[in-house]
C-alpha cells in the first residue's frame, strides 16, 4: 500500500480498552479532530516480549506527549478481552499494567489493512472481506496525525525492531514547530533549535496546506 503521508487518516470505529481497564465501544480517532495531534501506533500481539517494552516506553513519556497536546493511542489485532487481560498483569510478569492510554482492538484486521501495516497471507473478496490464508497481525506501524486528521509522519518497522519513543516526540515537536512558525526542520533538528525558511514560496504554501 502507498504511503498515507499527506492523506487523511483512515476512519474506523472499534472496541478499545481505556484507562487501564475500561472497555468502550465505537472508539474513534474522530474525537481528537480539531483538538489534538495523535500518535497512533500498532504493535503485533499481546503477551509477547518486545511489545510490552514499547507500550511501557510510551506510558513513561505520556506526560511529555500530553504537555504537547498530543494523544497516544495503541492498536493490535487482538480482542478487547485479550487487551484487558494483559492490562491486569504486572510489568515484572510481562504484563502491561499501568498503561492508561487507549488500546484499540482491531479484531477484523481492517484497521491495520487500511493503514497499510497488516502482515500475513490474505486476500480480499469482491465484497471487500478479508480471506485469511495464514496468520494476520500488524507490523510496528506508527502514524503522526495532525489536528485536521491528516497523516504527517509514518514509520513501519518489522517485528524484531522496537521503536524509539524519543524520536516520536521529536517528530511531534518538529510538526508543531512548523505549524507555529512556518519554518521547516533540517536534519537532526531538535526542540529549541532554529528552523529554516523555505526559499520557494510555492513549496511553503503547499506544505502549509497539507
Amino acid at each position: 500500500m502507498a504511503s498515507l503521508v499527506g492523506q487523511k487518516a483512515p476512519l474506523f470505529r472499534a472496541k478499545a480498552v481505556t484507562n487501564g481497564g475500561e472497555v468502550v465501544n465505537n472508539f474513534s480517532l474522530d474525537q481528537y479532530l480539531g483538538k489534538k495531534h495523535v500518535v497512533f501506533f500498532f504493535y503485533p500481539k499481546d503477551f509477547t516480549f518486545v511489545c510490552p517494552t514499547e507500550l511501557h516506553a510510551f506510558q513513561e513519556k505520556l506526560k511529555e506527549f500530553e504537555s504537547r497536546n498530543c494523544a497516544v493511542v495503541a492498536c493490535s489485532t487482538d480482542t478487547e478481552q485479550s487487551h484487558w487481560g494483559w492490562l491486569q498483569m504486572e510489568k515484572k510478569a510481562g504484563g502491561i499494567k499501568g498503561i492508561t492510554y487507549p488500546i484499540v482492538a482491531d479484531t477484523t484486521k481492517t484497521i491495520a489493512l487500511n493503514y497499510g501495516t497488516l502482515s500475513g497471507d490474505y486476500d480480499v473478496d469482491d465484497d471487500g472481506n478479508l480471506i485469511a490464508t495464514g496468520p494476520m497481525i500488524a507490523f510496528r506501524g506508527l502514524y503522526l496525525i495532525d489536528k485536521e486528521g491528516t497523516v504527517r509522519h509514518q514509520l513501519i518497522n518489522d517485528f524484531p525492531l522496537g521503536r524509539n519513543v524519543d524520536e516520536t516526540l521529536r517528530m511531534v515537536d518538529a510538526l508543531q514547530f512548523f505549524e507555529e512558525n512556518g519554518e521547516v526542520c533540517p536534519a537532526n533538528w531538535t526542540k529549541g533549535s532554529a528552523g529554516m525558511k523555505e526559499s520557494h514560496q510555492g513549496v511553503a504554501d503547499y506544505l502549509g496546506k497539507h
